[in-house]
């Protein structure tokens, strides 16, 4: 289907696509939504304690990544732009559940019987345990540090959150992760 003179959108460059979607073109901004719903997906997976909660948040990131568009000041900025807007979303929605950034008592290990690290499956699915074991703080800013790489001022950008508060939920978090993913140490 041919759309802002595409002849195939497929083929559009991402800067294209998100140029043709800032003119209110559907057909690229759906381009781009194929091409970016895995990445959204598993960040917010990484955030959420459930698949389905974070394929709905990716969907509402999306939604109000469309209607703020116009917003976006250059194609290039898209992925920290998008990821803001999907961080905030989950923030929001943790806010309406009033779970957000609760204490936890220090978590106990995982039992051993569900720990396969030689497996990669096994392992992810170890990753995804222990994650969803952690505070909903704490997961958020060992996604974002982890996960996307970005640093602890990144994340006070996003979060809003102190830097001594992303640091210390950046460092408890990791070192509950290694607790709950070897036990034996």
């Amino acid at each position: 289907m041919a759309s802002r003179g595409f002849t195939h959108l497929a083929e559009a460059t991402e800067a294209a696509l998100i140029i043709a979607a800032q003119a209110k073109d559907q057909a690229a901004f759906g381009e781009l939504v194929k091409r970016r719903q895995g990445w959204a997906r598993a960040l917010l997976r990484r955030m959420c304690q459930s698949h389905a909660e974070a394929d709905d948040l990716a969907q509402e990131a999306f939604i109000k990544a469309w209607d703020r568009l116009r917003d976006l000041e250059t194609p290039a900025a898209f992925p920290g732009w998008f990821r803001r807007i999907a961080v905030t979303t989950f923030l929001m929605a943790k806010r309406r559940q009033k779970a957000v950034f609760e204490e936890i008592t220090d978590a106990s290990p995982l039992v051993s019987e569900a720990s396969t690290p030689e497996a990669a499956a096994g392992a992810k699915l170890d990753l995804e345990r222990a994650l969803a074991r952690l505070s909903d703080a704490e997961r958020l800013c060992v996604t974002l540090n982890h996960g996307e790489g970005l640093s602890h001022a990144e994340i006070v950008d996003i979060t809003g959150l102190p830097l001594g508060t992303v640091k210390s939920h950046v460092l408890r978090g990791t070192d509950k992760l290694r607790r709950l993913l070897d036990p034996g140490s």
